[in-house]
């Protein structure tokens, strides 16, 4: 099963009897899956075998799921006569008062009332509409698999450039902090100079505090971090399946080591700066990775 996207429209339209039945599934991205139904009354009783025949082709998604049978399962429309009668008294009652003898009532606001039409409830489909229910939302589901499919390759491919791209700003920062630890060095040695106007300090000392502060500022860690994770990211895309949850995650550990590679270059200077925007770029990058993989199944 290749990777989809959680978005995806399909719809369905089977003849039955005299009339037709229509299925329409509409899904979002969603952490779960999120089934909501819009069936008519006739058709509540099928709810759970849609459930199933939905469930066997999707895995995660807000899925909206609109069934319309028209008049393939006798659908009428009743009068609410009680409602009706009560209108005429209290329109009548309120003319009275009024003194308005010349006021009719409007049949047609009273029949947009809320309650005053009904859809005949308690009819049972039958069979026949039953089974063309259940046979439309399959094909419908199979439908939206197909539409999710080709979202989900474009968006794989996306990713995957944004990986590389990824990776090369890695290595662009795997080259530049070769020469940090040098620089980081000449720094701290100018700084104390200036600290210390010239008083006397153990040259070796001096190398040592600086290959100290030089070690809490070595990003050589996160880097090799991010380019595992970055192989994983794309062995991940290349492969199928559910892959949502783990790529959100992994994306997650992306982060985490951008932001860290941010918080260790701040004392050295030139290539430090250079190192930050390119840790910046990193993390934009990782940001619309992550921005996509919400989006897939």
């Amino acid at each position: 099963m290749s990777l989809r996207s959680m978005t995806g429209f399909a719809r369905v339209t089977r003849p039955v009897g005299t009339g037709e039945v229509v299925v329409s599934l509409k899904s979002v991205n969603h952490r779960g899956l999120d089934v909501h139904f819009h069936l008519p009354p006739e058709l509540d009783a099928l709810e759970s075998e849609l459930r199933v025949v939905l469930k066997a082709g999707v895995v995660r998604g807000h899925l909206q799921v609109h069934v319309d049978t028209g008049t393939a399962a006798g659908a009428a429309i009743g009068l609410n006569r009680p409602l009706l009668d009560a209108y005429m008294r209290a329109f009548q009652e309120a003319a009275a008062a009024c003194q308005i003898a010349s006021q009719q009532p409007d049949l047609n606001a009273a029949l947009r009332l809320p309650g005053m039409l009904n859809a005949c409830q308690g009819q049972d489909p039958g069979p026949e509409t039953s089974r063309a229910v259940l046979e439309a939302a399959a094909e419908a589901v199979a439908a939206l698999n197909e539409f999710r499919e080709c979202e989900g390759a474009a968006m794989v491919r996306e990713m995957c450039q944004r990986t590389q791209g990824l990776v090369k700003l890695v290595d662009r920062m795997e080259q530049i902090r070769g020469g940090a630890t040098a620089a980081f060095q000449k720094r701290l040695r100018e700084r104390l100079a200036d600290l210390l106007h010239g008083a006397g300090i153990d040259p070796q000392r001096l190398v040592q505090e600086a290959a100290l502060a030089a070690d809490r500022s070595d990003i050589s860690e996160e880097l090799v971090r991010l380019r595992t994770h970055a192989g994983q990211l794309e062995r991940l895309l290349g492969g199928d399946g559910e892959v949502g949850k783990r790529l959100d995650f992994l994306l997650q550990e992306m982060n985490r080591e951008a932001n860290t590679v941010l918080s260790k270059t701040g004392g050295l200077g030139d290539l430090g700066l250079t190192i930050t925007e390119l840790a910046l770029a990193a993390k934009s990058e990782i940001d619309k990775i992550r921005e996509q993989a919400l989006n897939l199944e």
